[in-house]
């Protein structure tokens, strides 16, 4: 008698689970079409930086004058500080932030007095290219604090000037912001929603019992189903890096290195997200519950992992918050891959954070699951 093959197990389980998938039009609707025209709409704005615009003092800026203190006062500017374990300046990493557009200008204020004893402020701004619109709006927030403090100073004939050095690296655009925030929220709400639905009606209809006694094994049922929402996930994540680079000039800075380090940290969320749709799924008594659930963990992270707009908008508590979120982790990693020319063994704290998620995660499902 020929020996029951659990290869040919897994592969059957695979294809049903495809073609359940497929049969299914909401489904693809939801992770394809969704996220483009959410691409679409929020690719058109602005340059992803929202209203604030975070600046580093260089390190020979002169910071006990007032027009450094109207700059910190200013609702529209946070400064970020970069100093080594010993509290010198960094002044690598500063200028990697800069570079990387994760601070969008390094400001330098001076103060000199002429023989007249009038005072002058100038402000040397530096700022690349990847700054976006922050370029103008900086030169112009700048301006309007320097003449604010001219028309308060006596005599009037002091003066300032605001003098910007922009150089050029990779053109920064809304896409290269808005796409992988996209990637993120697809991911999130079709795996949750199709994980846990599929494996709660099988557990209803008691389908779940009858594969439990079939030769099969429970690992390869499990991986079945769980494959083919992974697989189906990552062709959606693969046709919209394609459509942004194709079409909307999303920036892949390695080409097929970059892309390839995407999918691999796309798998890497899937699987924790398979997890999480394997809890909601066991713990739920009707499948009324699930939507409740999934929005519960889903919606606090699509507002405050960075997808439509970057976490410094928020208050410095709840910033806290936010990177302790997988779906922050998940935004930060993408967007230092595609964009900033970063690699995986560069995103160690992101890959390190979702790995906790992933264990804590999966203690959990191993706990709760249930066959019938």
């Amino acid at each position: 008698m020929q020996k029951y093959s659990q290869f040919r197990a897994f592969l059957a389980m695979l294809r049903a689970s495809f073609r359940s998938i497929f049969s299914n039009p909401s489904a693809l609707v939801f992770s394809f079409l969704f996220p483009v025209i959410f691409i679409f709409i929020f690719g058109s704005f602005g340059n992803g930086n929202g209203v604030h615009y975070r600046i580093a003092m260089s390190s020979s800026a002169d910071t006990s004058n007032e027009v450094y203190d109207s700059v910190k006062a200013n609702p529209l500017i946070r400064i970020a500080s970069f100093r080594k374990a010993d509290g010198t300046e960094d002044t690598a990493a500063r200028r990697k932030a800069l570079e990387k557009d994760q601070i969008s200008a390094i400001v330098s204020i001076k103060k000199i007095a002429d023989s007249a004893g009038n005072t002058h402020y100038l402000i040397f701004d530096t700022l690349t290219t990847a700054s976006g619109n922050a370029v103008a709006a900086l030169q112009q927030v700048f301006s309007n604090i320097t003449n604010s403090i001219m028309l308060k100073s006596t005599p009037r004939s002091a003066r300032s000037a605001v003098i910007p050095h922009v150089y050029s690296i990779r053109e920064y655009r809304s896409i290269d912001f808005v796409l992988p925030g996209m990637l993120g929220f697809s991911i999130l709400f079709s795996t949750l929603f199709g994980i846990a639905f599929i494996f709660f009606q099988f557990r209803q209809q008691l389908i779940l019992k009858r594969f439990y006694a079939t030769p099969i094994s429970k690992i390869n049922i499990l991986l079945g189903i769980g494959m083919s929402r992974l697989v189906f996930q990552l062709i959606n994540v693969v046709m919209l890096i394609g459509l942004g680079y194709f079409f909307l000039h999303f920036t892949l800075v390695h080409g097929l290195v970059t892309f390839f380090e995407m999918t691999l940290l796309t798998i890497y969320m899937l699987l924790l997200l398979l997890g999480v749709g394997l809890i909601f799924s066991s713990i739920v008594k009707s499948d009324t519950s699930i939507p409740i659930l999934i929005n519960l963990f889903a919606f606090p992270q699509m507002l405050l992992s960075g997808t439509f707009f970057q976490i410094e908008v928020f208050p410095n508590w709840l910033q806290g918050i936010c990177r302790l979120l997988p779906l922050t982790q998940f935004n930060d990693a993408m967007r230092k891959l595609s964009f900033t020319g970063l690699h995986l063994w560069d995103c160690g704290k992101e890959l390190g954070i979702l790995a906790i998620w992933v264990l804590i995660t999966y203690f959990i499902a191993v706990k709760v699951f249930k066959w019938e």
